[in-house]
């Protein structure tokens, strides 16, 4: 008796993903909620457990295909792996005559119509299938017509992956869109010593979310100086004993949390959003912690970190920190922020300027502590200066807001007390 092998529940509003690997292949012995398989989605990597133990009988999937939810992977059989599963009854060839299958022949073009054999639905023979309900919404939004995208699914199929892939080829997104040029052919020395990459889903996902939110939204930045001598020197004083106590690390993280939390209360338009003519006003404060990875950027969320005391956030940061790097971040992990903190320090980085993680309003840019020269009480002192960078949708936050938002995050940090009495 064989067990199917079904992709999961992937979460809220993602409804299909690529197989990234299998860990397993034909004729394996796998036991009982084994990983087997790895996929990809929009936010997140997604193992795929064994359902049974046994022998896998066969992939139905291949690496890189995109798949929806519910659908078949592969199937495990009773077995204990002494011998290789047994192979399928392979189906009747085609014959002789017929041309080998080709893209077009599942796209809809003229050579797909010839070729489309007795016994097919009118849909298949008439053009292929109609786009995925996810690829068709942003078709509609970007303008695209069925001509515009080429399928690589089943029958011709538009995935949601033709579309973006056509749009970030150059396909026109809206009738006031010009086309992107087309990338100038490398010289035949150049070429051998290029590499082509495929993205992956996560990477072309960051890719349109930062575009988006640069076309969608009037993004400034204001920039201030912090000076961490309090912040260093309550740190060094208390970090064993916070260690010992708690069970984790006292970083710099749990004060700028809890700082951008105070700010937030005094100034919420930076902990809104925009939908459509309406402002929704957040009463409380989801902060999503920017994690570098060896696939890309993702920002889990810390929620209700207002809520929270300096050790919980430092703890609940850790936990994403480590889920993040090891690829098991649930998607509930990912989802609800409301304002964005992205640390470019630990790389260093002196300055720069976050883009906002859309819907937000606001990301606040941390950077490198530098010993600099200020002037203190008519002195020039030497002290660890950090830059501040606030990134903020001028739609709905004004640069009043936005600039007391940030000298409210340099108050608590240079006077940490501010955090304990809650000033």
């Amino acid at each position: 008796m064989s067990t199917e092998i079904k992709v999961p529940t992937l979460g809220e509003s993602v409804t299909e993903a690529t197989i990234g690997q299998w860990f397993k292949k034909p004729g394996d012995r796998v036991e009982l909620d084994e990983t087997i398989a790895e996929l990809e989605t929009d936010k997140v990597t997604v193992e795929v457990p064994a359902p049974a133990a046994g022998i896998l009988e066969d992939v139905a999937v291949q690496a890189g295909e995109t798949v929806g939810v519910g659908a078949v992977l592969g199937s495990i059989g009773d077995g204990d792996g002494s011998s290789p599963a047994p192979e399928k009854p392979k189906a009747p060839e085609a014959k002789a005559d017929r041309a080998p299958e080709t893209k077009a022949d599942y796209g809809g073009g003229a050579a797909g119509h010839a070729a489309a054999p007795a016994g097919k639905s009118d849909e298949a023979a008439s053009g292929g299938m109609s786009p995925a309900p996810s690829a068709r919404k942003i078709m509609d939004e970007k303008g695209l017509s069925d001509g515009d995208v080429e399928g690589s699914g089943r029958r011709g199929q538009v995935l949601k992956g033709d579309v973006l892939d056509a749009i970030g080829r150059g396909a026109p997104s809206s009738p006031q869109e010009t086309p992107k040029a087309a990338r100038a052919p490398s010289s035949p020395d150049e070429e051998s010593r290029e590499e082509r990459v495929k993205m992956t889903r996560l990477r072309q996902t960051i890719a349109r979310r930062l575009k988006e939110a640069q076309d969608t939204a009037a993004m400034l930045t204001t920039f201030n100086e912090v000076d961490m001598t309090a912040v260093m020197e309550l740190r060094k004083k208390y970090k064993d004993l916070f260690e010992k106590k708690h069970g984790v690390k006292l970083g710099f993280m749990g004060f700028f949390t809890k700082a951008v939390c105070h700010a937030l209360k005094e100034i919420p338009a930076v902990n809104a959003e925009i939908d459509g003519t309406d402002l929704i006003y957040k009463n409380y404060a989801h902060i999503g912690v920017a994690v570098g990875t060896p696939k890309g950027l993702v920002v889990p969320v810390v929620r209700d970190a207002d809520q929270m005391t300096i050790a919980e956030i430092e703890k609940e940061i850790g936990r994403l920190g480590v889920a993040a790097r090891d690829g098991k971040l649930a998607m509930a992990d990912m989802q609800g922020g409301t304002f964005t903190i992205s640390n470019g320090g630990v790389y260093g980085s002196l300055m720069s300027t976050p883009i906002l993680n859309a819907p937000q309003s606001g990301i606040l840019g941390m950077h490198k502590i530098q010993d600099r020269p200020v002037a203190i009480a008519g002195q020039v002192v030497i002290r660890p200066m950090m830059y501040l960078a606030l990134s903020y949708d001028h739609r709905i936050v004004d640069g009043k807001e936005a600039v007391t938002f940030l000298v409210r995050v340099k108050d608590s940090l240079e006077d940490p007390e501010r955090l304990v009495l809650d000033l």
